[in-house]
C-alpha cells in the first residue's frame, strides 16, 4: 500500500491510499483458501471444490470481501504511521474509477484532536456557597408525604361528590357508537381533581353520587399515544360505585409507624438528610460552573468543527423538542433562529472544555476503576427489562466505544473533583434563596460583552451549566436550561476518547397502559417502604 497526504490544515487531513490489485488479488486467493473447505457443490466431495471454481462462483464478493479489508487495515495503519488522534470516525471513499483487477485508489478525511496545551491548573479560587436545611423546609416535607399518604372514609348518604374526592366507577367508552380496546373498566378509583385522566372527565364527575350512573363526553388531545383515539370524541357512561371524603391525615408518630419507620422523629431526619444532599448538589453546581468559567477564560485552542457540529445537533435536537411543546411552537422555533450563533458557541465551548478536562485527567493520573466501570455497568442496566439486561452489558462489555460512553460523566465528576481539591476554596453561608440566585445569574450572565463565552456540557444526567442571553424570553429560557444552558458536564467524546464514542441503545418508552386509555398519568406515590434500606423518604 502506498499513502500520499493530500491534505494538512488546520486540524483537518486527507490522504490517498492505493492499494494494487496483486494485494487484492492475494487476499482473495487467502479467502479462497479459508471458505473453499466450507463449500458444497454437485459431483465434489466436501472441502474437495477446486480454488477455481470457487473463485468462478463467489470471486465478487471474496474480492468486496478483500478489498474492504485491505481498506481497514490500511486506515488502521495510516493512524498508526503518522500518528493520528482521529476527533471523528475518518470518511472513506473508494475511486469511483475503480474496477476489479486494478489498483484501488482510496480517499481518506478527517479530523484530528488538537494538541492541548498544558492546562493551568494552579492558582484556582472558588467559592462554596453552603446551605443548611430550615425547620419549615422539613416541616413542609412532611407535610407534602402525609398529603400524598391520602385515607378517605365512605361519603355520608347523597354526598354530591366535590374536588379531592374518591370516585370508585365502573365504565364503558364508546367512539362514533362502537366500544374500543381499554374503553372499559371495573372499580376503578380515582381521586376528583387529581389530572389523572384526560382532560374534561373529572370535572364531569363532580356533583355525582354514590349510585349514580351518568355520560362522560370527553375528547382524546391530539398527542395521545393511542393513534386510532387522537383527537376523537368518545362517550363514557359511568356508574358510581362508591364514594368517599377525604380524612385529614395527621403527621404524627402513628402516621410515621404507618411508613414503617420507629416514629415522626426519624421521618423527620431521613427528609433533613433528603434536603440536605438536595442542597449538597446545588452547592457543588455553582462550584463546578465557576471552576469551569476559570478553565474557559484561561484556555483557547482551535476544536475539530466535526465534534462542535454534532454537539450543536445535540443542544438543537433538544431545543427543537421543547419548541414543540410550546403554546406557539413556530414562534418558539423563529426565537431559536435568532440565535443559532450562540448556540454554536454554547457547542463549541462544550468540546473545548471536555477536551481540556480530558487532558488535565490524562496528566494527573485520574482514572476509573474496574469495580467502579462495573457498577456503572450493572447501574445502567437497571434500565432495561430483565431479557435484555444481560444483553446491554454484554453490549457495553465488547465496545470500546459504548464503554467509553457510560465511563465518561464519571469520569469528568472525578477530574472536577481533583480540580476541587487542588483549588483555594473559600466557605460562605447562604440561605437557599440565595444560592438558587447566584445559579440563575450564572445562567443570566452571558449577555453582550461577557468575557466566557457560552458553554460547556453534555446533557447525560441532570446537569445545568451554560448561560443564556439576558434578553432572551423565559419561556425559551426555560427550554435552554434543559439543553443549551446544560454545562455540568463537558461533552463525553471529548472527556474520555479520541473519537465520539457510540451510544449504547437507548431504552424504549414505556407504553401506556391499554386496558386503562383514560389514564394520563402514574399511579398515585406509593408508599415507603417498611424498613427502608438507604434511610431515605419517597417524597
Amino acid at each position: 500500500m502506498q499513502t500520499v497526504e493530500t491534505l494538512n490544515e488546520g486540524l483537518k487531513r486527507a490522504y490517498t491510499l492505493t492499494i494494487s490489485a496483486k494485494d487484492i488479488l492475494a487476499r482473495v486467493d487467502a479467502e479462497v483458501k479459508q471458505v473453499a473447505p466450507q463449500i458444497r457443490m454437485p459431483g465434489f466431495r466436501p472441502g474437495k471444490v477446486p480454488a477455481n471454481l470457487v473463485k468462478k462462483m463467489h470471486g465478487p464478493a471474496l474480492e468486496q470481501e478483500a478489498l474492504n479489508k485491505a481498506v481497514q487495515e490500511g486506515v488502521q495503519s495510516l493512524i498508526v504511521e503518522q500518528k493520528l488522534r482521529p476527533a471523528v470516525q475518518p470518511a472513506v471513499e473508494l475511486d469511483e474509477g475503480y474496477a476489479p483487477g486494478k489498483d484501488a485508489e482510496v480517499k481518506i478525511s478527517l479530523e484530528v484532536l488538537p494538541d492541548v496545551p498544558t492546562p493551568a491548573i494552579e492558582g484556582l479560587k472558588l467559592e462554596r456557597l453552603t446551605v443548611e436545611p430550615t425547620e419549615d423546609e422539613i416541616a413542609a416535607a412532611v407535610d407534602r408525604i402525609a398529603s400524598q399518604q391520602k385515607s378517605y372514609d365512605p361519603a355520608a348518604e347523597g354526598h354530591p361528590a366535590v374536588e379531592g374526592d374518591l370516585v370508585v366507577m365502573n365504565f364503558a367508552g364508546s367512539v362514533a357508537g362502537k366500544p374500543f380496546e381499554g374503553g372499559t373498566g371495573e372499580a376503578m378509583s380515582i381521586e376528583i381533581g387529581s389530572g389523572r385522566l384526560i382532560p374534561g372527565f373529572e370535572d364531569q364527575l363532580i356533583g355525582i353520587k354514590q349510585g349514580e350512573a351518568r355520560s362522560v363526553v370527553v375528547t382524546f388531545p391530539a398527542d395521545y399515544p393511542v393513534d386510532s383515539l387522537k383527537g376523537k370524541e368518545a362517550i363514557f357512561e359511568v356508574e358510581v360505585t362508591e364514594l368517599k371524603t377525604p380524612k385529614e391525615t395527621k403527621a404524627d408518630d402513628e402516621f410515621a409507624k404507618g411508613l414503617g419507620l420507629e416514629g415522626i422523629d426519624q421521618l423527620r431526619d431521613l427528609l433533613k438528610g433528603q434536603i440536605e444532599q438536595e442542597l449538597n448538589g446545588l452547592t457543588r453546581t455553582h462550584m463546578k460552573r465557576k471552576l469551569l468559567d476559570q478553565l474557559a477564560a484561561s484556555h483557547d485552542f482551535p476544536v475539530p468543527p466535526s465534534m462542535v457540529e454534532a454537539e450543536f445537533g445535540q443542544i438543537w435536537a433538544q431545543l427543537e423538542h421543547e419548541a414543540s411543546h410550546e403554546a406557539d411552537p413556530e414562534a418558539a422555533r423563529a426565537e431559536m433562529e435568532k440565535d443559532r450563533a450562540d448556540y454554536q458557541a454554547i457547542a463549541e465551548r462544550r468540546v473545548r472544555l471536555g477536551l481540556l478536562l480530558s487532558e488535565i485527567g490524562q496528566q494527573n493520573g485520574v482514572e476509573v476503576s474496574q469495580q467502579e466501570m462495573q457498577r456503572l455497568i450493572i447501574q445502567a442496566a437497571q434500565q432495561y427489562g430483565p431479557k435484555d439486561r444481560e444483553r446491554f452489558i454484554q453490549y457495553v462489555q465488547q465496545d470500546p466505544m459504548a464503554a467509553a460512553q457510560l465511563r465518561a460523566p464519571l469520569y469528568e465528576d472525578k477530574v472536577v473533583d481533583f480540580l476541587f481539591d487542588k483549588a483555594e476554596i473559600s466557605d460562605r453561608a447562604v440561605t437557599r434563596e440565595e444560592l438558587e440566585a447566584a445559579i440563575e445569574a450564572d445562567d443570566d450572565s452571558i449577555g453582550s460583552g461577557h468575557v466566557h463565552g457560552p458553554g460547556c456540557g453534555h446533557d447525560h444526567h441532570d446537569h445545568d451549566h451554560d448561560h443564556d442571553h439576558a434578553e432572551k424570553p423565559k419561556a425559551k429560557k426555560a427550554a435552554t436550561k434543559k439543553a443549551a444552558t446544560k454545562e455540568d458536564e463537558a461533552p463525553a467524546e471529548a472527556v474520555t476518547e479520541e473519537k465520539p464514542a457510540k451510544k449504547a441503545p437507548a431504552k424504549k418508552a414505556a407504553a401506556k397502559k391499554a386496558d386503562a386509555p383514560v389514564e394520563e398519568t402514574a399511579e398515585a406515590p406509593a408508599k415507603l417502604k417498611k424498613a427502608p434500606a438507604k434511610k431515605k423518604a419517597a417524597e
